[in-house]
């Protein structure tokens, strides 16, 4: 019972990132778009530049996080 309140508690937090990205309102909430951009971006990260991606969007993640708490 404990897992599964994690595993949604993780999920929930998981819909809030693409909703703070503002994704949903950029793509009209088109779950078929939304789901092509994550599979996009998991092949990327199953490829060669895996390692320049991971360290561009943690770049990205985290000045979008203190521009939200700086809000």
């Amino acid at each position: 019972m404990v897992k599964r309140r994690e595993r949604t508690r993780q999920l929930i937090e998981l819909g809030g990132l693409v909703a703070k990205a503002g994704l949903v309102e950029l793509t009209d909430d088109d779950r078929a778009v939304l789901f092509g951009v994550m599979t996009d971006a998991a092949a990327t990260l199953k490829g060669k530049q895996r390692d320049q991606a991971l360290t561009l969007w943690r770049r990205r993640g985290r000045r979008a996080f203190d521009q939200l708490q700086n809000e």
